[in-house]
């Protein structure tokens, strides 16, 4: 646990639609893989709905809306997490479901996975219209930013970002993951303790995701100066095909050091 308190553990659905969608059999079902989850303590659940609806539909977003609202999860602290590019069928989504949060990220339609940050002063005009509009649908909002390795940059971006009117940024910790065995594990995470300064200075939380394991994430949470919240799909669902759902995510509490959620209604 971080000196600021808990880091929240949001579970990706995204690798259990894309095994469901493998095969038309129905299953496995990311509504009751998401009702597993959060029994299991996990604090929210969070899905990256792409065009093509090669994995999480729009559907499903919509049916595990209903799920949290039905099993009052809602009422107990669980958040939902909606993930995207804010192009005007994921602006329609949002305000159609209402979750706690709205997390932009800059990916293309074909992109096979959330790979770069918003370049905030490009996209400053589209990106303050798409945020005040989100925050007017009752979401909160998380941009999707790189590390900068350069301090007075990651000053002069995250004060953009908080400009827009993000609430928090989430940043993208592929290359951290990536150099965590090696010998640049340290300078490369210099650059996310940074931009998480950054951050917290221009009043933003902090939240990051992409490659996180039960192996890294607690040195991240350990350095940053803050850790919010965690979104983790891949390796989470990697690890539950050996643990289960509920082992898996006990797993990444225990590394978070985190409670789990005090919800129990299970609908």
């Amino acid at each position: 646990m971080s000196a600021y308190g808990t880091t929240k553990l949001s579970v990706n659905l995204n690798k259990v639609a894309l095994l469901r969608n493998q095969r038309d059999v129905g299953y496995p079902d990311p509504v009751a893989a998401g009702r597993t989850i959060l029994k299991a303590g996990a604090h929210g659940l969070t899905v990256h709905p792409r065009p093509d609806e090669r994995h999480i539909r729009k559907s499903d977003v919509h049916a595990i809306a209903e799920m949290l609202e039905a099993g009052g999860w809602k009422r107990r602290g669980i958040e939902f997490n909606i993930e995207g590019n804010p192009f005007e069928d994921y602006m329609d989504l949002v305000a159609a479901v209402r979750p706690e949060q709205a997390t932009l990220v800059p990916d293309s339609p074909e992109a096979a996975t959330s790979d770069n940050g918003w370049d905030v002063f490009a996209e400053a005009d589209r990106l303050a219209d798409r945020i005040a509009a989100l925050h007017d649908a009752g979401a909160r909002v998380s941009l999707f930013m790189n590390a900068e390795e350069d301090a007075a940059k990651a000053d002069d971006v995250m004060a953009k970002a908080a400009e827009l009117g993000a609430d928090r940024v989430e940043l993208y910790t592929g290359p951290y993951a990536h150099a965590f065995e090696s010998l640049k594990r340290d300078a490369v995470l210099g650059t996310y303790v940074r931009t998480a300064e950054a951050a917290v200075k221009a009043g933003l939380l902090v939240n990051a995701g992409h490659d996180l394991t039960t192996e890294n994430v607690a040195p991240l949470m350990n350095a940053l100066p803050r850790l919010d919240e965690v979104s983790i799909g891949h390796a989470f669902t990697s690890d539950a095909l050996w643990m289960g759902f509920e082992g898996a995510v006990r797993a990444y509490l225990d590394a978070l050091g985190a409670r789990p959620a005090t919800s129990k209604r299970v609908a």
